[in-house]
């Protein structure tokens, strides 16, 4: 029950955050990609208050056996780049780019965001349906023909 109670308390908290700092709002998100016109550099606080919290939980999390809830750390990511990072970065770039939206913001946003905040998040998630099923048909060796 505890650890219910503290992830509902932390996807609230980071929902909080990411409509406080604007990330919810398509047009200031946009605005910090338009680097060559209206640019808004504003966002760059919003990623050092994020990145400042984490690395001291790295911190300290490198120094724990185990969650302080229980279970186990996940894996370490591979460090290489591969096809499939690249890919996924880019497809992910060029969505934010486009919409102005990324999955924690739209899912901030979804009670609020009209039709566009919607047919985002079914956009969402039928990419993320879609994405292992064309992942493996890309991996398949391809059928001799005769």
């Amino acid at each position: 029950m505890l650890r219910i109670l503290l992830s509902l308390a932390s996807g609230g908290l980071f929902g909080a955050g990411l409509l406080v700092s604007g990330m919810t709002d398509t047009t200031k998100v946009q605005g910090w990609l338009d680097v060559f016109g209206a640019w808004d550099p504003t966002l760059a606080f919003v990623l050092g208050g994020a990145i400042i919290p984490m690395a001291i939980a790295w911190m300290v999390a490198a120094r724990r056996a185990q969650p302080a809830l229980g279970g186990s750390f996940p894996p370490a990511p591979a460090p290489e780049l591969d096809r499939r990072l690249i890919l996924g970065s880019v497809l992910f770039g060029v969505g934010w780019g486009l919409v102005g939206l990324c999955p924690g913001p739209a899912m901030a946003s979804i009670t609020w965001g009209g039709t566009g905040g919607l047919v985002f998040m079914a956009a969402m998630i039928a990419g993320m349906l879609l994405a292992p099923v064309l992942r493996d048909r890309l991996a398949a060796p391809a059928l001799a023909v005769r």
